[in-house]
């Protein structure tokens, strides 16, 4: 049989992606190496932008109990004084859900992983290991992917195969992880983004009496000694991650001995039960591209940040959503290939962005140099006048500055846009996630008229206070105001193509957006 998609790795990104393409009836092989999903929390954090790719897959309802919304985070200097505080933006919230939460990561992905394999287009391979990839084979006038499988005892590393098969697909997609075959199989290197340091992930679940003293909010100790970051996770479960310092044995900080050791400031070993402690190089690594030829990469695969905004898993879903929409587009005869370029350029581009801005946080939290940690608590208190005012952890996301974008750079252009309520029900539940035009209450009869056209009959259009778009909260209403302009041409990823005042300029962009779906 020839496959839409195959896709190796059944994590989350892999997950997502194999849903997102399924929900579009395309024919997607999915395969994992593991059995079953790994018992110990990994990711912790995720967003509303991702909350909504989860409700896009029909899953709110079943994830609710996996989820909490994230305390603020609060940045404690040299001599312990508050140097900054980050937290989540006000009500009403844009995207309908808390702008940042936590959850429990074994649970969440089996209520994924079900939905996936529930979906009748998408076949799921368990305890299977791919082999090998020969990515060139000419068939009449399609080119196929080939992958050589073999089924294993679903260990982790090195189980007993089986009968080596093969599967064809006319595109794949390596959602395998920082040591990814595919990856490798195609021969794309990755690029270091200059950060490196070793650090001890340690994972409690904490009794009555150590959370009574535990901070009631998530902290960032900023010490020279030993840089350090407290989070509440969900219910009683705390995250510590613990720079090691140089000298220390990585391997012996993460046995229980050495971690209660580092834990003794926090907890003593009475008030909880460690679940997960190892020790890591936290990495900032990515792909020199995202794909070759026919051959994708998403998630770890295709980049590593380091965790100190919690948007591990969260890249990895944005890989996910901004793919299945280009390859649907593509395989359904709605666009040309040429539209996949623009999938690495515009991932690539925002992780390298992100990153940077990740590692910003990360060297403000870890330097070193007491001299210059006391200048650094100096200038952030200036800064703010000697008032810390907390700063919405969503404004550090970046914009997409590339790709399948107007090239005139209107207002707003590749940032995300609201999900409103609408008559009791969140927007996109109502509307769908395809294409779609919004416009603003006194938007001008020459937008109706434009996209009336039938060339434009497949981008959905609504205007604001009519029929079913009465928001309850005004956010749409408050983002088109912000950026001045009358309507917001909006990607199936709810990015924003581009804005436009008057109804040529929307022509303008309809006509671009024509030439790259073309």
């Amino acid at each position: 049989m020839m496959y839409d998609v195959a896709i190796v790795g059944f994590g989350p990104t892999g997950a997502v992606l194999a849903g997102l393409l399924g929900q579009q009836g395309l024919r997607v092989w999915v395969c994992d190496q593991a059995i079953e999903v790994y018992e110990k929390p990994r990711a912790i954090a995720l967003d509303h932008e991702i909350m909504r790719v989860f409700q896009q897959l029909g899953l709110l309802e079943a994830l609710t109990p996996f989820v909490e919304p994230f305390t603020n985070s609060e940045f404690y200097g040299v001599d312990g004084q508050l140097i900054k505080c980050m937290s989540a933006v006000e009500p009403p919230y844009p995207m309908t859900f808390s702008p940042s939460m936590v959850f429990s990561q074994p649970n969440f992905e089996r209520v994924l992983r079900q939905r996936v394999q529930n979906l009748p287009s998408v076949q799921v391979n368990l305890g299977t290991r791919v082999l090998g990839l020969q990515p060139i084979n000419e068939v009449g006038s399609e080119v196929e992917v080939t992958l050589t499988v073999a089924q294993t005892d679903g260990a982790e590393h090195h189980g007993q195969m089986g009968e080596l098969h093969q599967v064809q697909a006319r595109y794949v997609v390596g959602c395998d992880g920082a040591s990814s075959l595919v990856r490798q199989s195609v021969g794309i290197e990755l690029e270091d983004l200059d950060f490196d340091e070793p650090w001890l992930v340690v994972d409690v679940l904490v009794n009555e009496q150590g959370l009574a003293k535990l901070p009631k909010v998530s902290v960032q100790y900023c010490e020279p000694e030993r840089p350090s970051t407290y989070l509440i996770v969900t219910r009683n479960h705390r995250r510590w991650e613990l720079s090691i310092n140089p000298g220390e044995d990585p391997k012996q900080v993460a046995t229980p001995e050495g971690t209660w050791k580092l834990l003794s400031r926090w907890l003593q070993p009475h008030e909880g039960t460690l679940w997960r402690q190892a020790s890591y190089r936290f990495h900032a690594l990515v792909a020199e591209r995202f794909h070759s030829g026919r051959v994708f990469l998403a998630g770890d695969a295709a980049h590593q940040q380091p965790p100190f905004l919690g948007q591990g898993m969260c890249q990895g879903v944005r890989d996910a959503v901004n793919l299945s929409w280009k390859l649907g587009a593509v395989l359904n005869g709605q666009a040309s290939t040429a539209l996949l370029d623009t999938y690495s350029q515009e991932r690539k581009a925002h992780v390298k962005e992100l990153t940077s801005r990740i590692k910003g946080i990360g060297q403000l939290v870890g330097e070193r140099n007491l001299d210059k940690a006391r200048d650094r608590d100096r200038r952030l208190l200036a800064e703010c006048g000697g008032v810390v005012k907390p700063m919405p952890r969503q404004n550090v996301q970046p914009a997409l500055a590339y790709g399948c974008l107007d090239p005139a750079a209107s207002a707003g252009t590749g940032t995300l846009f609201p999900q409103a309520w609408l008559k009791q029900l969140r927007m996109d539940d109502l509307w769908g996630c395809g294409w779609r035009v919004l416009l603003s209450a006194d938007a001008s009869a020459d937008f109706a008229r434009l996209l009336a056209q039938p060339a434009y009959s497949w981008i959905k259009t609504k205007k604001l206070g009519v029929e079913d778009a009465i928001e309850a909260d005004g956010v749409m209403a408050a983002w088109l105001q912000a950026h001045s302009c009358h309507a917001a041409l909006v990607r199936p990823d709810h990015y924003v193509f581009g804005t436009s005042s008057t109804a040529t300029q929307l022509h303008v962009q309809l006509e671009h957006l024509s030439r790259n779906m073309a």
